[in-house]
């Protein structure tokens, strides 16, 4: 007599949908679902909304708070606007909110994920793989019958985060101007910021020279879902050419929604592109940094 043994749960490293997200829950799978939502303009909006109805269970994470460092390095460098925490100081948050190295993350907001996108490159830089971002965020898990809480979550803090080899990797401002001209530097900003008609956040207006633009937004379909896997890659196939992925460089305004591009790269099965972290806000901040405009 044979017995069938039972088919592992789905694991998930890029995009999850909402009915997916069902079925994992279902499962009894140990999932943290982590809230994102933010607003450059109203920094405190994000957590006023996840306090006036989240998923239930949710965590919810402070891009500046809990995704972010320091904004200055040795010597008084200035890092950019949302830098990087240190690796040591985000394995506590990490810890904080219950995760440990085989839980399921998904990442989740409500402007399109590009917050959630920030917190799924952060896990895949901390070495963890099952990390996903809730396709269509807030409004698609509504749309699929997905209930709202204002009930805090009840999830206990995990032991501490263990140091893991990256699976993401970065390029700092000192290498990326020794090798401008040999990397395919992608520029996630608006198309007028990138040609420097307009600049609302950061000391001079233009472009690392040599970068090409592609606006995050132009990553999702028209119901703010990611666009087909297929249609991704033949997009940045288009922009990037041959280009060998660790030769493919993403930056955008401050480290933040570049990472919407790498996350559709990778969900396109282009993966091991490098992110530059301090991004646009950093570069211009220096004048003997060159600048492109047009």
């Amino acid at each position: 007599m044979t017995t069938d043994t039972p088919a592992a749960p789905a694991t998930y490293d890029t995009l999850i949908s909402a009915e997916q997200l069902h079925e994992l829950l279902a499962s009894g799978v140990d999932v943290a679902i982590i809230d994102t939502r933010f607003d450059l303009a109203d920094p405190a909006a994000g957590e006023r909304a996840w306090q006036e109805g989240h998923v239930p269970g949710s965590i919810y994470l402070h891009l500046d708070r809990d995704l972010c460092g320091e904004k200055t390095g040795p010597g008084g460098a200035f890092l950019g606007r949302h830098p990087l925490p240190e690796r040591r100081a985000f394995a506590q948050t990490l810890a904080r909110c219950g995760i440990a190295p085989e839980t399921q993350v998904v990442a989740l907001d409500a402007q399109g994920g590009v917050y959630a996108s920030r917190l799924w490159w952060m896990m895949r830089w901390m070495g963890h793989a099952n990390a996903a971002v809730l396709d269509g965020g807030l409004a698609a898990w509504s749309a699929a019958g997905g209930p709202l809480t204002t009930e805090p979550p009840a999830r206990p803090a995990a032991p501490a985060y263990p140091e893991l080899p990256p699976l993401a990797a970065t390029i700092d401002a000192a290498e990326l101007s020794r090798r401008l001209g040999t990397l395919a530097i992608v520029d996630a900003r608006a198309g007028e910021r990138f040609r420097g008609e307009v600049e609302p956040l950061d000391k001079a207006a233009g472009h690392i020279p040599g970068a090409s633009n592609r606006f995050f937004k132009d990553n999702l379909a028209a119901d703010g879902r990611f666009k087909p896997a297929e249609q991704l890659r033949a997009e940045f196939g288009a922009l990037l050419g041959t280009r060998a992925a660790a030769q493919v460089v993403h930056q955008c305004g401050s480290g933040v929604t570049a990472c919407h591009n790498l996350l559709a790269m990778e969900h396109a099965a282009l993966p091991g592109t490098l992110l530059y972290p301090g991004s646009w806000s950093e570069w211009s901040a220096d004048p003997a940094r060159p600048i492109a405009s047009g």
